[in-house]
């Protein structure tokens, strides 16, 4: 190549260069903001605790979030202020004595559960904050606080006759649904889900109650073939909840029915909720959770967010 070709070469690669410098300077400018409000309701806990969340979970989900000097740089920024905004909106630990002491609780497991599953803090913050890594030992501390923070005890007598006004009703009974309850989303109550077989089981003691998930044929041959990420169109999961009865030496058995959720696998006709479909029917007259709502699915599918690498399924069947 001749030196008067090269010359033109070189100067556009150095337009190029500049142009991009330029444009990296102009982008510096344009910053959501990222308020920082008075915080009056703070989470309290044990100071091992509380060092813990503050570290793990603060930047993101609380008033008081630690910029660095890296993450005030554009592009980095949006995407931290996109999680900022998220986290808040999922858990704010600021407003942490603002929430009724059932829901603390819940907020709570929800936490500790996604920090054991892997799920949070997400791997993409701490790569780079490594200070946020939760380690076994961490993780320890939390699950033992957890376990003191929801006791647990033997059932009270309202939950045993809760199940006894339910089983009573239920003798009772002459016919079964004969329309079937359907959520503003169009999903409808699946009564079949009681012939299906079990997937898993988990526990919510933070809030004393058991449940069962059960997968349609399509799932249990997802699991049989090793296909579950993704699981495959088609693929249903019903997971049902009940009280769950503790007597004074320990044993533990289902109360009440509480409710029944659907998580249902079609990538193109929920596009929009990560290929999954959701609903909820409440009590044993199968109310519909979300009434008058048919956006309620963007709640569901933001709780199963952190586990995107797990095609957003948290419980994974029982291995064999």
């Amino acid at each position: 190549m001749s030196t008067k070709n090269k010359r033109p070469l070189k100067t556009k690669l150095l337009f190029i260069v500049a142009l991009l410098g330029v444009c990296f300077i102009l982008i510096q400018f344009a910053r959501p903001q990222i308020d920082s409000p008075p915080v009056k309701a703070d989470f309290e806990a044990p100071a091992e605790v509380k060092n813990i969340i503050t570290r793990a979970c603060y930047d993101c989900h609380s008033n008081q979030t630690n910029l660095r000097w890296y993450d005030k740089v554009q592009p980095i920024y949006w995407q931290v202020a996109e999680h900022v905004k998220d986290g808040r909106k999922g858990l704010n630990f600021s407003n942490w004595k603002n929430m009724a002491p059932a829901d603390q609780k819940a907020k709570l497991w929800e936490a500790v559960n996604q920090i054991a599953e892997g799920a949070m803090p997400i791997k993409s913050y701490t790569m780079v904050h490594t200070e946020a890594k939760v380690p076994a030992s961490d993780l320890a501390i939390l699950k033992a606080y957890l376990a003191v923070m929801v006791h647990s005890k033997p059932a009270d007598t309202s939950k045993t006759n809760a199940l006894d006004k339910q089983y009573q009703k239920w003798q009772k009974a002459k016919t079964a649904h004969t329309k079937l309850p359907v959520e503003p989303n169009g999903i409808a109550y699946i009564p079949d889900y009681k012939n299906w077989q079990v997937i898993s089981t988990t526990e919510r003691f933070d809030n004393g109650t058991m449940r069962v998930i059960f997968g349609n044929d399509i799932a249990i041959k997802a699991v049989k073939e090793h296909h579950i990420n993704p699981w495959p169109n088609g693929t249903i999961f019903a997971k049902v909840a009940w009280d769950q009865l503790q007597d004074t030496a320990g044993n533990v058995k289902t109360g009440a029915f509480k409710q029944v959720e659907y998580m249902i696998k079609d990538d193109h006709k929920y596009a929009s909720t990560k290929g999954w479909g959701f609903a909820r029917f409440k009590t044993p007259k199968m109310v519909p959770y979300a009434a008058g709502n048919a956006l309620f699915a963007n709640e569901c599918v933001n709780c199963h967010r952190p586990m995107s690498n797990n095609d957003f399924v948290f419980t994974m069947p029982v291995k064999h």
